[in-house]
């Protein structure tokens, strides 16, 4: 039996976790400006699940890899770094660019398998890992517990995101607000990526 205190712990770990800024958040808001609420469930159910995968894989023994290898950890955070540059200067004028019929919104696969980028998503996983696995006798129940709540809190939680973005695009109509807050939100996703760096 599952003390309460312990799936309340879990949940709010969670909460904490997934609704704070990072490479995914920024990548939903991002596709939430540029396509939309509906266009961006992709990316959402993508991260999710690819999320999921990586951290029954962390709670199943690969997080050990890091712990062997930290270096590994520094060549996430370049490449994360690198993709969240690239997705700040995609965010200028994005207004304008989803008239293109060229510029397409990022595809479920690509959500998924930028996970193993994301040096947010491996901490997570690390953490819930060392901190919410109930001793080995308990194993696969412990982690197919915590992937379980993890599967269930994840899209609740970096849903607004995607709704925020596509508030901005459909509601404000003026030209002059709207650069700013593409070049506020290119500029809050530079700052993100030499946070991973540094």
């Amino acid at each position: 039996m599952i003390e309460p205190n312990y799936i309340i712990a879990l949940i709010s770990f969670y909460l904490v976790m997934y609704i704070t800024p990072g490479p995914n958040n920024a990548m939903i808001l991002a596709s939430g400006i540029k396509f939309g609420f509906k266009r961006t469930i992709p990316v959402i159910l993508g991260i999710t699940i690819g999320h999921n995968f990586q951290l029954l894989l962390v709670c199943s023994g690969f997080g050990k890899v890091f712990k062997m290898f930290p270096e590994l950890q520094l060549v996430l955070k370049i490449l994360c770094a690198a993709y969240l540059v690239y997705l700040s200067y995609q965010i200028l004028g994005s207004f304008n660019k989803i008239k293109n019929k060229n510029v397409k919104p990022i595809k479920f696969y690509q959500a998924a398998l930028f996970q193993i980028l994301n040096p947010k998503a491996w901490s997570i996983s690390s953490m819930a890992a060392s901190g919410f696995i109930i001793g080995e006798k308990n194993l696969v129940f412990s982690i197919s517990y915590i992937v379980f709540v993890a599967f269930l809190v994840c899209p609740i939680v970096i849903t607004p995101w995607a709704a925020f973005g596509s508030i901005i695009k459909t509601f404000i109509k003026n030209s002059l607000i709207k650069s700013v807050i593409e070049y506020l939100l290119a500029f809050l996703l530079f700052l993100t990526a030499v946070y991973f760096i540094v």
